[in-house]
């Protein structure tokens, strides 16, 4: 299961530690390290994807506290 901006239990127990920055489109950094063994590249797309929909939703909430 892919989860974004894991709980300390979570992170604790991951199978892979995956690290995402962006600016407006574009990626400033891309850090991931397969914790108990390699991991597959659908398993890297999926992790983008899933960061990719956390930042827009972070995105959202900062434009609209910044009104």
């Amino acid at each position: 299961e892919v989860v974004c901006d894991l709980s300390y239990e979570q992170d604790r127990q991951a199978e892979v530690d995956m690290n995402v920055v962006k600016r407006d489109k574009e990626y400033v950094e891309i850090q991931g390290t397969g914790e108990l063994d390699t991991f597959s590249r659908s398993a890297l797309l999926a992790l983008l994807d899933a960061a990719d929909r956390g930042i827009r939703r972070i995105y959202k909430k900062q434009g609209e506290a910044l009104g």
